[in-house]
């Protein structure tokens, strides 16, 4: 009788635990199979901007970065 209940109190604990255990979560992020440059294959693109020259996109990326995100460059 004794053996009985300690078996189903294993057998019980054995289940709540099991019900703790957590799945490893790792970084999912963005996976990119082609270079950034070499654009999506839409119509429109901003002029000045050929899809798969990385010198005009570069160069884009700079005009982008001076004329609207640099903070310095603005006016006070």
């Amino acid at each position: 009788m004794a053996t009985r209940s300690i078996a189903v109190c294993a057998a019980a604990a054995l289940l709540v635990l099991s019900a703790c255990g957590e799945k490893p979560q790792g970084i999912g992020g963005v996976k990119n199979d082609a270079a950034p440059y070499t654009g999506t294959g839409k119509t429109y693109a901003v002029q000045g901007w050929k899809q798969g020259d990385q010198k005009s996109w570069e160069s884009q990326i700079r005009a982008r970065t001076m004329n609207g995100q640099n903070d310095y460059v603005k006016a006070p």
